[in-house]
């Protein structure tokens, strides 16, 4: 099959959830046989580069502005695509759900990631939460297919709209790594340190996690938040005036590196209050990191009995959990097991992978029957 990745900032991955998955995607759709293109924006990815991991990149300019650089490239990027002859377009965000109608007219089959529910960030103004609810209504019209990774996301869709979903969960890599090169560049230890990792925005609550950790006063113990967000400087700036000397921030880490940094955590902290099933958390599962996370349905679906819940809203109830786990080494070897034991069966790339595959299928040889 022809297939077109389009949606998000590009790979290689750089940035967030949505860039890692075209990534594992792409990568492993291509090994089995198919032909993929992946678009990207130009200030992400260099221009220059023809192909990352077998898949073909097409690098188009953008509007680099907080409520037009998503829409702005998927227009172009979709007005690119219909010049040429794909099978299956796999748009990622519900955002672009308007650019599905093109692709669709165009005789392609369309697979639309809509994540979780966006409008429910508080990053945005009253016209992006509007556009997020629009584009909500437009993904269930103009999708082949509406892909949620979470089952409480595909509840909300058959509740709100009456349309059903297709759940594919997100994918994380599963083992754990030896290496601590990262590690030592930081100036951390294994187990001396407490990992959080997020786009710093509000509703991913940094400010909670470090203000728990400062109040359960860890000895030895260092936090380390690794995460950045281009339009919140604001807020990222609050966040290192209230951090004491104990807090690291390294800003975005990805590859081999930010899996180092997983595989060696004596705990990661898991904040976020919206969304779907977040990246950062299967990822952790998938090194074996014990796990605490935010008590919030998405979160409890994804991590189940694999982790330690606390209240992002009670900033006490995180620093009590978290010197509990300093003192019980026991505990922690504990939930790394149940967290490694999870990721392994529910959340590999190759699985998510055999799912996307046999969907495209479905959608082209619909096509080809009608």
């Amino acid at each position: 099959m022809r297939i077109a990745i389009l949606g998000t900032r590009g790979i290689p991955a750089n940035y967030g959830g949505f860039e890692t998955f075209a990534e594992e995607l792409a990568a492993r759709l291509v090994t089995r046989g198919h032909v993929v293109t992946v678009y990207g924006r130009s200030h992400y990815v260099d221009r220059h580069r023809d192909t990352h991991r077998g898949a073909q990149l097409v690098v188009l300019p953008t509007v680099q502005h907080k409520y037009l650089d998503t829409v702005v490239h998927t227009l172009i990027s979709t007005l690119h695509a219909v010049t040429k002859r794909f099978d299956v377009a796999i748009v990622c965000n519900a955002a672009n759900a308007v650019f599905c109608a093109g692709l669709r007219a165009r005789g392609f089959g369309v697979v639309l990631n809509v994540n979780g529910i966006e409008r429910k960030r508080r990053k945005w103004n009253v016209v992006g939460r509007g556009w997020y609810l629009l584009s909500e209504r437009l993904a269930t019209w103009f999708a082949h297919a509406v892909v949620t990774d979470a089952r409480v996301i595909d509840a909300y869709y058959r509740a709100r709209y009456g349309a059903a979903t297709t759940f594919i969960p997100y994918g994380c890599q599963v083992g754990r790594l030896a290496g601590t090169a990262t590690l030592e560049r930081l100036g951390l230890a294994p187990d001396g340190y407490v990992l959080y990792v997020s786009r710093l925005e509000p509703e991913n609550n940094a400010h909670a996690v470090i203000d728990a950790f400062e109040r359960a006063a860890l000895a030895g113990l260092k936090l380390v938040v690794v995460g950045d967000a281009p339009y919140a400087r604001e807020y990222i700036a609050s966040l290192h005036g209230m951090a004491g000397d104990e807090v690291l921030f390294t800003g975005a880490v990805y590859g081999q590196g930010y899996r180092e940094l997983q595989c060696h955590a004596l705990a990661y902290v898991h904040a976020t209050e919206v969304g779907g099933t977040h990246p950062a958390l299967v990822e952790a599962m998938g090194c074996g990191n014990c796990v605490m996370v935010n008590d919030v349905p998405e979160n409890r679906e994804t991590a189940g009995d694999a982790a330690i819940y606390f209240e992002a809203r009670r900033p006490e109830t995180l620093a009590a959990g978290l010197a509990r786990l300093a003192a019980e080494p026991e505990l922690v070897s504990r939930y790394r097991a149940r967290a490694l034991a999870r990721a392994h069966e529910h959340f590999s790339w190759e699985h998510v992978t055999d799912r996307y595959e046999a969907l495209c299928r479905v959608l082209v040889e619909g096509e080809a029957a009608r």
